[in-house]
């Protein structure tokens, strides 16, 4: 009996699989239990012997990476973290939907870069995972089926008479923002701001990705492009994301001391100084404490405050310091945080 994480290693690269073995070999509390070259031998050898992660290339002969996420997410499932390159960062997002728990870069040899790896690797191969049956995707989906009242904002001179919208996630993020922005109605009238946690170099991905499953815009933010309503602005990986007092995007410099890139904290404290009751914070799964602070502050500046549940979480993390600090009005299943927007946009806008 051992407490070691046994990995299996999937890619068709030799040299690939060689360096992530002499890593994983750093540290005792991994073993890799074997090697494959495609998608299909990987089916075989989780049907034979279930590892407790899968370090998984999505470029392979005979059967990709997403479709053997596929095909053992949907029969054996096991914690798959998705190593890629910024080339394949859509694609790699895109496995995100498909079952896959989270998504790293290819690691170098410094000693950070391997210390957080292998972190990561540790705490997806700790997250339970469900079943997913191969029939069900994110698409676009029906939006909610909540009443909108006529929209009060037309342009960027008056997106200051309606709500903005930020949404802090981290571990298990993606897969909660497609949710979401899958259930809002194309008509949904406010910006919405995100920091998700992301490696550099995969945010643009991100913003792809979601753009395919979302009823809404989606694009990378820019500095110093307005904040309209009906986007949704995410973070790039390499600044901070927040909104300036004109209604404009401010990227922030990243400090080689921050600890959350991009900070969940930063976005709220911003949209709580800047847009005062008519912030909205919303935070979701994640790792970590960050995002709690700024849910603070937009509680403090009489704005709306919401969470996702425990059950519903991937990682119930961020959200819990959040809830756990009193200052979350709402604590609701994923299911019905797009919901909750919506009213709360129709409420917010009223005269």
């Amino acid at each position: 009996m051992t407490d070691k994480i046994r990995v299996l290693l999937v890619d068709d690269s030799v040299l690939a699989r060689s360096a992530l073995r002499a890593i994983f070999e750093t540290d005792a509390g991994f073993e890799v239990m074997a090697e494959v070259a495609n998608g299909v031998e990987a089916v075989a050898q989780v049907k034979r012997e279930r590892p407790d992660l899968i370090a998984m290339d999505l470029v392979m002969p005979k059967m990709g990476g997403i479709e053997a996420i596929e095909e053992i997410m949907s029969s054996r499932p096991v914690p798959i973290l998705v190593v890629s390159d910024y080339t394949s960062a859509q694609s790699a997002y895109a496995a995100v939907s498909h079952g896959a728990v989270d998504v790293v870069a290819k690691p170098g040899l410094d000693a950070d870069g391997i210390h957080t790896f292998l972190e990561r690797a540790r705490l997806v191969a700790r997250i339970p995972v469900i079943t997913h049956v191969k029939a069900l995707r994110y698409q676009r989906a029906t939006p909610v089926a909540e009443p909108l009242l006529p929209p009060l904002i037309a342009s960027d001179a008056s997106v200051r008479q309606g709500p903005v919208f930020a949404i802090a996630s981290s571990t298990g993020g993606p897969q909660a923002l497609a949710q979401i922005l899958g259930q809002l109605p194309g008509a949904f009238a406010c910006p919405v701001l995100v920091a998700q946690h992301v490696i550099p170099g995969f945010a643009a991905g991100m913003a792809q990705w979601l753009a395919t499953v979302s009823n809404l815009p989606v694009k990378l933010a820019e500095l110093g492009e307005p904040v309209l309503p009906g986007v949704v602005y995410l973070s790039p990986s390499e600044a901070h994301l927040a909104i300036s007092r004109n209604y404009r995007i401010d990227l922030q410099k990243v400090r080689a001391s921050d600890v959350y890139r991009p900070s969940c904290n930063v976005l709220l404290d911003s949209v709580a100084q800047v847009c005062g009751e008519r912030s909205v914070g919303i935070i979701l799964t994640g790792m970590g404490s960050d995002g709690a602070k700024g849910i603070a502050s937009i509680r403090a500046a009489g704005g709306q405050t919401l969470a996702q549940d425990e059950t519903s979480s991937v990682v119930y993390g961020m959200n819990r310091v959040a809830i756990d600090s009193g200052k979350v009005d709402r604590v609701l299943p994923l299911e019905d945080i797009a919901g909750a927007m919506v009213r709360l946009m129709n409420r917010m806008m009223r005269p």
